[in-house]
């Protein structure tokens, strides 16, 4: 005979909060509506590599961190800066910068500027992107998570 665990031994799971889904739209529709984007390369993880002379700015901000437990993310791109010629935009989430793992990287617990002044942060993200002169980030196109982040961040 099969003994049967108590239910209270059980362990408590907690459920993420339901979304709902988007509207539903007829499949011939679908190819043209933005919910419905088929294109997912878009999603697919990318190399963006940025030069910075001392004093330059990087031409975008940051947000997030571990804190979070969303990861770090572009929320700002300064039009015609070489962050926008290399194609890094809002909702791009930073997964490495010169081999640095930023996925679990502490950050503030507010939005924080990538182009403030130096003495202003000794956060370990924020010092990494400050003091490389040649930076390589490992970026992709998240931007699920990224709003998620956005509704929990109080400003």
């Amino acid at each position: 005979m099969e003994s049967r665990i108590p239910y209270d031994d059980y362990p408590v799971v907690f459920l993420p909060a339901y979304e709902n889904p988007p509207a539903w739209i007829p499949p011939h529709e679908r190819v043209y509506h933005p919910d419905y984007n088929n294109e997912l390369t878009q999603f697919l993880p990318r190399i963006v590599t940025l030069k910075k002379p001392p004093g330059a700015q990087l031409g975008f901000n940051i947000r997030g961190g571990k804190a979070s437990q969303l990861g770090i993310f572009i929320s700002k791109v300064i039009p015609d800066s070489d962050a926008h010629r290399a194609g890094l935009q809002e909702g791009d989430q930073v997964l490495a910068v010169n081999d640095v793992d930023f996925q679990d990287i502490e950050h503030s617990k507010h939005l924080f500027w990538v182009n403030i002044p130096d003495e202003s942060s000794d956060l370990e993200a924020v010092e990494i992107l400050k003091t490389a002169r040649e930076i390589s980030m490992r970026v992709r196109f998240f931007p699920y998570n990224y709003h998620r982040q956005k509704e929990r961040t109080v400003h």
